[in-house]
Order: structure tokens, then sequence, then C-alpha cells
């Protein structure tokens, strides 16, 4: 079954530059990168900026008239307004991963709309999975065969839908492998019976998204540009993100630096997933 057999020419256009952008983080991920730490004393390697510059040229091209506000621009000082529509690009989430060598990091490429992420590209090119989704559209996944080769975006994948837990079964809770904290382990147990799988970048969100996992609790520091494009899967596959009070998660906090604040993702409409805010009753 197909998700989007005539995706949007926009959305293809992002999948393509994600293709793109994997097979030169390929490059790096199997030559070697250099890897430095930016202002905020994160790592930041070669990869990143390659592949960020790739994006940056083609979405240029792809829409001009749409600002874009990038994660390595951004640190460099380059930070547009934030329009009603804009892109927010992630060219190597996960960069923690990427160093250890685990798989585990991403290309995230989003289109927000009035503060809703309304299209997304999440692309795992180590492991070779690639999610998108899109309002109104659904969301799909597809295996791509041979990340370090030249090809043609898809246009059809598997479609993919949020899932409950089964009557009776625990709860599927996907956990940061690089960034627990001490209030992601006390929700978690607050939950009581839940089976736990770790996960690394934007992957985590398509694991919900793909129902792999049923909840994703986030409350460390994570920027608009970590969680934009996962959450477009998410939402587009029927999940929900909300800030820990219980708000939607939108985007454009140009107050904030584009700082997230604590969220929850999950399966399910925002009614339920209100259920796992921390200030419900």
């Amino acid at each position: 079954m197909t998700a989007s057999p005539n995706p949007d020419p926009l959305l293809h256009g992002m999948i393509a530059l994600a293709l793109d952008a994997g097979r030169v983080i390929l490059e790096f991920y199997e030559g070697g990168a250099d890897v430095t730490l930016k202002p905020d004393a994160s790592p930041v390697t070669s990869a990143d900026l390659a592949a960020e510059a790739i994006i940056l040229a083609g979405l240029e091209a792809l829409a001009p008239e749409i600002p874009v506000i990038a994660e390595e621009a951004v640190a460099r000082g380059a930070i547009p307004k934030a329009s009603r529509q804009f892109f927010l690009v992630d060219p190597l989430d996960g960069t923690k991963e990427f160093i250890s060598r685990n798989g585990e990091f991403t290309v995230n490429i989003a289109l927000i709309e009035a503060g809703q992420p309304v299209a997304g590209v999440v692309y795992a090119p180590a492991i070779g999975r690639l999610f998108w989704g899109e309002q109104g559209k659904g969301a799909a996944v597809v295996v791509v065969a041979d990340p370090k080769a030249a090809q043609e975006p898809p246009r059809e994948g598997r479609r993919i839908a949020a899932q409950q837990a089964a009557a009776g079964a625990p709860i599927k809770v996907v956990a940061s492998r690089s960034h627990r904290d001490g209030e992601t382990d006390r929700f978690l147990a607050s939950l009581g019976d839940c089976e736990i799988v770790s996960a690394g970048s934007s992957v985590k969100f398509c694991l919900v998204a793909s129902g792999e996992a049923q909840l994703y609790p986030r409350f460390g520091r994570t920027m608009e540009w970590d969680t934009a494009a996962g959450h477009a899967v998410l939402a587009a596959a029927g999940g929900t993100v909300v800030t820990a009070d219980g708000a939607p998660l939108l985007y454009g906090k140009e107050a904030s630096g584009f700082a997230n604040p604590p969220f929850i993702a999950a399966a399910g409409h925002l009614g339920e997933v209100n259920r796992f805010s921390t200030t419900s009753p």
C-alpha cells in the first residue's frame, strides 16, 4: 500500500535532497570526518557541513521564495526570519551517533506552515530507512537498497500509521540513546509496565509513526531542526506531539532561539496524548 502515490513536487524534491545528503554523509562515515566543537560545546563534523551545503543549494533551486533555518548556518549566525512558511533543516541529526558509528543518525528536512510541520523527510542512510510524511496524504517508509548510489527519489512507499498498544500489552516507549536524563527516567517509572526501546536521532519519532513504539518523551534540550521532520512524519501517520503541559508543539520560536520545551510524542490524537502530559491530573 502506498501513502502518497503522487507526492507533492516540493516534498519529492525534499526527498531527493535527503538522499543526496545521505550519500555524501556515508562517504565521510566510511572515510573519516573532522570533528570540532561549536560554541555550545556540541560536536560538528565535516559531514554535517557538506550535507548542509547540498541541502541549502538544493532548496534554493527548488523553492527560492521559502526561507531556510538550518542548524549549522544558525551556528554561524545566518538566521533568516521565520515567516509563515519556512524550511527547517538538520543535515546530520545524531552527530554523536555518527561519531560513535552506531548508524542511528539522520538527515532531517521539514516544511513549516503557520507553526505546524506539514511535510517532512527523515533519512537514516547507514541503515537504509527513508521516512516521509505529508499533511493530508499520510506517511510512508521505504528501504533504500544502496544508500551510496545516486538514485531517483521514490514516489511510493509502504504506508505507516501510529498505533496504540494492544489491550493488556505494555506500552513501548522509545528513549534517547545519548541524551537520557533523570526527568525522563522518572517519567518512565511513572508509566508502570512499559517496554523501553533505545534509539538515537529523529528515528525515535519514526518508530512511533511506524507502530514500532507508542511513546517518545523528551525532557532534555532539543532544537526545532532536531524535531520538525520527525514530527511531520508522526503527525502524517496519525500521531501527536505536545509539550509537557499538553499544548501542541509549535515551530518558529525565534524568541527562544528556536529551542523546544520538553515534549511528548505519541500515537493517537491530542486528547489521548494529553493523558501522558506531566501536568495531567
